[in-house]
């Protein structure tokens, strides 16, 4: 097992998925260690940090990589396990903003309606108890929320040598901002381009679905990885697996067609797995299929469809290569090359 170690520089972090060299290549199979700066960059530290007076538009959600992978091609699958999503401070931070988050208007819903305060909360984070502490800013009320790391943003380079700011998220994945990307999951990303390009960053040590106020608790992560290939299958749009489900996403305004994408991916695969016509397909998720909400403030929204597997028979997806990383996962024993 190879174990590979990267922390980049601030200077070294990225903006955009697409337009820029990787960082690293790693052959597939490999596990790679990676720190990774909040949505703000580590700038808002306290209460008093605005983030319009601490942060620099566009240098917001910066994503750690671009890692090529060798031998990807158009076509194929990158296939990437998240084995662990570890706070990396014991500290988080989340905000409201004048014009960001789904219960504001903003350019394109204007309102008469005064805009939002901009507030700063900041979050106790105990590893040892597996909570974040919410403090109220303007009472005394306080409560422990159980931990539940994710990345919000996780995705290649999009086609045709094209740069999309991190903050979007379309086919490519990106600002995704859904919880289901939680440790023990594995995301497949169609590859677009030679090396597939996979970055990721955007930590959040939990979020609930819609990321409603446009931030979850926001926090730099040490994650862990194993990325691998799936050669000459490609991948339509974002999907995931864990031990138990299989997801889809579909990312676009308004929410309805993101809804509508998602959906038909799954049933679409579904109908690929299982053998069965697709209006079949099309039943059985109608019935069986949960859609968990990703995101529902950045400039493209989110929603996932997802079934239990057990739903689907004895169907494997991608040739179980989510159970293989899994095996990698706990052979891992974390002796890395810096």
């Amino acid at each position: 097992m190879t174990v590979v170690n990267y922390r980049p520089a601030p200077d070294e972090l990225s903006y955009t998925f697409g337009g820029r060299d990787p960082v690293l290549e790693v052959a597939p199979g490999t596990v790679v260690e990676v720190f990774t700066e909040d949505c703000f960059g580590g700038r808002v530290r306290t209460v008093d940090d605005l983030p319009s007076q601490v942060c620099e538009f566009p240098y917001l959600n910066p994503v750690s990589g671009p890692i090529a992978v060798t031998g990807a091609e158009p076509g194929d699958t990158l296939a990437v396990h998240f084995v662990s999503i570890t706070p990396a401070r014991d500290w988080a931070v989340s905000a409201t903003f004048p014009h960001f988050g789904a219960l504001t208007g903003t350019h394109a819903t204007a309102t008469l309606h005064p805009p939002l305060d901009e507030l700063v909360w900041r979050y106790d984070v105990d590893l040892a108890a597996g909570v974040v502490r919410y403090h109220a800013r303007r009472g005394d009320f306080h409560v422990e929320l159980p931990l539940d790391p994710m990345h919000g943003t996780a995705g290649v380079a999009p086609a045709a040598s094209e740069s999309r700011m991190t903050i979007v998220p379309d086919a490519h994945g990106g600002n995704l901002d859904t919880p289901e990307l939680r440790a023990g999951v594995t995301a497949y990303f169609g590859v677009n381009v030679p090396g597939a390009l996979f970055a990721l960053g955007d930590g959040h040590c939990r979020q609930g679905d819609g990321e409603v106020c446009g931030t979850g608790v926001e926090s730099a992560m040490n994650t862990v990885v194993v990325l691998d290939l799936i050669k000459g299958e490609p991948t339509p749009t974002p999907r995931f697996e864990s031990d138990a489900e299989l997801m889809s996403a579909g990312s676009a305004r308004p929410l309805e067609d993101a809804y509508r994408m998602s959906q038909h991916d799954l049933v679409t695969w579904a109908a690929g797995l299982t053998g069965l016509d697709v209006l079949d397909a099309y039943q059985l998720i109608s019935q069986a299929g949960q859609a968990p909400v990703g995101n529902v403030c950045d400039p493209n929204y989110t929603m996932l469809a997802k079934v239990a597997k057990r739903f689907l028979g004895p169907a494997t997806a991608y040739d179980g290569i989510h159970d293989r990383l899994r095996a990698t996962a706990a052979g891992y024993r974390g002796n890395a090359i810096q």
